[in-house]
């Protein structure tokens, strides 16, 4: 997705003015990420509710998993913070955000750090209400950035890879295409 759409699509946002509300159906973000906040030279965060997703999607009217997927989705949360310098944020704010979401029954998925021992680390966490996914957040954060993306609503691993490149979302990269050769009734 282009800058120009991403900025278009929070002006959007922001006219509406139901940022508020959007981010109550996206659930809340921990509290973590204030220290986070506070530290960062630039600061990118927007939160779009249904109905925001639904006019965005129309902007690649091509993309039939795009509209199938945000169907179920309530709501998307996106904080992304920059800094100056190589590791100048605290890896205990990090470690904070994990306590809270595991506090709050969410299940991690994905942990994943640097190799080199690093303070960077990749986090994916679900949350279920009545045995489906209710919640998904993916935390990553590297030497000069931490991102945090939260979607809230139906969604599954699968929907999550679509939405990628959509929203803020960071595009997954890599998998295995299988193709469907069952036959069809």
């Amino acid at each position: 997705m282009k800058l120009s759409t991403i900025v278009f699509i929070v002006l959007v946002a922001l006219s509406v003015g139901q940022a508020t509300e959007a981010q109550q159906s996206v659930g809340s973000i921990p509290q973590g990420l204030e220290a986070l906040r506070q530290l960062a030279s630039s600061k990118t965060e927007f939160t779009l509710d249904h109905s925001m997703l639904v006019f965005a999607s129309k902007l690649d009217p091509e993309n039939e998993d795009l509209r199938r997927v945000i169907a179920g989705v309530s709501g998307v949360s996106v904080h992304s913070f920059h800094f100056p310098a190589p590791w100048m944020y605290d890896p205990a704010a990090l470690s904070s955000v994990k306590e809270e979401y595991h506090a709050a029954g969410w299940k991690q998925l994905v942990n994943n750090h640097e190799k080199n021992g690093g303070p960077g680390v990749t986090n994916v966490w679900i949350r279920f209400e009545n045995n489906a996914v209710s919640n998904v957040a993916i935390l990553v954060a590297r030497a000069t950035e931490v991102n945090l993306v939260a979607v809230s609503g139906s969604i599954s691993p699968l929907d999550l890879s679509h939405l990628g490149g959509h929203f803020g979302i960071p595009k997954i990269e890599g998998g295995v295409v299988i193709p469907n050769t069952a036959p069809r009734p």
